[in-house]
């Protein structure tokens, strides 16, 4: 029996294998669509009600500092409710037979392995059967960049990018706050990097408002973002095309360069391990970004560099798994 950190509550099992058996799911079953074609999405449910927040006590009549306190108070509230309800589902786990098979499922959707690699994946088939503007029509549901302004290498980049830096928010970080605080930190970290992808932008809608969030994202992804380098790094070893050393070596070179004070080192590590130059200047909403280059390689990536970049990443995710795994058995030895 493994104690949860409650009193008097004890699991059936070591609830890092959960942990183990929802990654296994989500790699079979990806997105789902199945499901919540007929039920909501919990991350879903989560932006419904940042959307929410976000209409009600963002208004543009209110002064920076009143929203920058509004949006403070959003997110005590989201993560209050989101520990509130982790610890819920805890509580069930721990005193109902079957109360596991919730927080199972729930975990499932809290990781993005396959859905991630999959979007990424019809970029590359858009670009390769489609030309430029397959790759643009399938690129623009990953990153928040204007497709139209992209060429075809821009467009495989962007693809790269995104796959590294949702490496780290779709899979490390989640697993991470996981294994360090249960279904309560998973969820919370969904919660908080659902609110940074909705207001935590430098627009002058969103820049006081989320302010909070985006500097606790960026709090929470300090260091699943460096263990992300590592892992990219480390799955280089097992992929015939990637160079490891190159790979660990960029990061720690120019993750500084990046704009992101996380973004910076899985794209470095990528972009070291595949040979590329990733991020450089790029158009978004809020205006042109003049970002340095990061790596040494070349710039015109092509669909085949986004297949090499699904291999580095199924072996990162492997890797992932495979601690995850390690320590749930040392875990069970003491």
């Amino acid at each position: 029996m493994v104690t949860f950190g409650l009193v008097g509550a004890e699991a059936p099992f070591d609830p890092l294998i959960l942990l183990i058996l929802a990654m296994g799911i989500e790699a079979y079953i990806g997105e789902a669509g199945f499901i919540f074609r007929r039920i909501k999405h919990p991350i879903a449910i989560i932006g419904s009600i940042i959307g929410f927040f976000d209409d009600k006590l963002n208004r543009p009549k209110r002064s920076e500092v009143d929203r920058a306190i509004r949006g403070t108070f959003v997110v005590l509230v989201m993560v209050s409710g989101a520990v509130a309800i982790g610890l819920g589902v805890m509580w069930l786990t721990m005193h109902f037979t079957w109360g596991w098979v919730l927080e199972a499922a729930l975990i499932v959707t809290m990781i993005a392995a396959r859905g991630l690699y999959d979007a990424v994946a019809r970029v590359g088939q858009g670009l390769e059967l489609g030309g430029l503007e397959g790759g643009r029509a399938t690129v623009r549901h990953i990153v928040g960049r204007d497709p139209e302004s992209l060429d075809a290498p821009a467009v495989a980049r962007a693809a790269i990018e995104s796959l590294a830096e949702n490496f780290c928010d779709a899979v490390v970080a989640p697993v991470f706050w996981y294994v360090i605080l249960g279904f309560p930190g998973i969820l919370a970290y969904k919660v908080v990097n659902t609110m940074d992808s909705m207001i935590g932008h430098r627009t002058p809608k969103h820049r006081a408002f989320g302010f909070t969030a985006a500097r606790l994202d960026d709090a929470l992804n300090a260091i699943p973002a460096r263990l992300s380098a590592i892992i990219i790094a480390t799955a280089a070893v097992f992929v015939p095309t990637a160079n490891p050393k190159a790979s660990i070596a960029t990061a720690l070179r120019d993750a500084r360069k990046h704009r992101s004070f996380n973004a910076g080192w899985p794209e470095g590590a990528a972009a070291g391990a595949l040979g590329l130059a990733l991020a450089g200047p790029r158009n978004y909403e809020e205006g042109m970004v003049n970002d340095h280059w990061m790596g040494d390689g070349r710039a015109r990536a092509t669909s085949k560099d986004i297949q090499r970049a699904l291999y580095l990443y199924a072996v990162a995710c492997l890797i992932t798994a495979g601690i995850v795994g390690v320590i749930t058995l040392v875990r069970l030895e003491l």
